[in-house]
């Protein structure tokens, strides 16, 4: 049986610590519903009001050193006018600090109105991105000692575009968050061309219909879909029900990934919680040591401050 060690590094290598990986993918969320505007900038300002969001994902659960991410956004319109704007803060953990990502996005949106119902945006997002690798640290995992110097912070710019079309019960939105290719390690004192990464472009599509039922319930199904050259396609699929606008049950499946449950609490017309549950249908699920992955999502609203309260609530 592999010990909890040996899977770490399987981790590391997956996040890009170890290998030469040509084809990565961004952070990801079960509950994307709710942390739009992280995958595309022309969401900044469309629910009308400031609106301030924290994400925290806790990933296989039980390995040691899984990765950790926490998401920080907050967006709202400029009253009066058709503009938008945003900041959105990520940080990635890999291995307990052998590996550290932090992203800072600012973000600003344009929107024009398509019909009387419909609306068009678009966004423009500017982006910094800090990378630490402790290769010490990685060592300890691999038990073997790695030729290079630590890397501390080191930044790459980089910019994204998006747009997004909505209405009452309608959206979809296309987004590059990410333009650049930055690559990673190519000067690490020391280091050969085996420690290159390539951060590659990952196009997102996004989409979702809510139906009103019976009784006061509305039903959404969504789509996000994540395309990146090098890696497989990234499909998650979500149902959820609205019960008086104020709880939400759902479920989730991302292709060939993993199941997760999904359940929200509209506390009061400002704040709103949420919880989501993931479990892996690969390999790695079946792991003894491996308790499945749980987000925590909250949200709080300035409402006051404007007279359109955006419903549903969905989205």
């Amino acid at each position: 049986m592999m010990t909890k060690n040996f899977r770490l590094s399987l981790l590391l290598m997956l996040g890009c610590a170890l290998s030469p990986i040509f084809g990565q993918q961004d952070a990801q969320y079960t509950q994307y519903m709710y942390n739009t505007m992280s995958v595309n900038p022309a969401y900044a300002g469309s629910r009308g009001q400031l609106s301030i969001a924290a994400l925290y994902r806790s990933q296989w659960i039980g390995l040691d050193g899984a990765p950790e991410t926490f998401t920080l956004n907050l967006h709202s319109p400029i009253r009066n006018s058709r503009v938008g704007y945003g900041i959105s803060i990520v940080n990635d953990n890999i291995g307990d600090g052998v590996v550290q990502e932090t992203y800072l996005d600012a973000v600003v949106s344009y929107t024009i109105d398509v019909s009387r119902d419909a609306k068009l945006s678009f966004g423009l997002m500017a982006s910094g991105n800090l990378l630490s690798l402790d290769f010490n640290g990685l060592a300890t995992f691999q038990e073997e000692t790695i030729d290079a110097d630590n890397i501390d912070n080191r930044f790459a710019p980089n910019f994204g575009l998006g747009m997004y079309y909505h209405t009452d019960k309608f959206y979809a939105g296309l987004s590059a968050p990410n333009l650049l290719e930055s690559e990673h390690f190519d000067n690490a004192a020391g280091a050969d061309e085996n420690f290159l990464s390539v951060d590659r472009i990952n196009f997102y599509m996004i989409t979702g219909y809510v139906f009103d039922l019976r009784g006061n319930i509305k039903f959404k199904p969504a789509v996000l879909t994540k395309v990146v050259s090098g890696a497989p396609l990234q499909l998650d699929l979500s149902t959820s029900f609205l019960f008086n606008d104020k709880f939400s049950l759902g479920a989730a499946y991302r292709w060939d990934a993993a199941i997760s449950a999904l359940v929200g609490f509209q506390l009061n017309q400002q704040l709103m919680v949420g919880l989501a549950y993931d479990r892996e249908v690969t390999e790695l699920g079946a792991s003894q040591f491996n308790d499945g992955s749980f987000e925590l999502f909250l949200r709080w609203e300035l409402i006051k401050s404007y007279e359109r309260l955006v419903s549903p609530r969905f989205f």
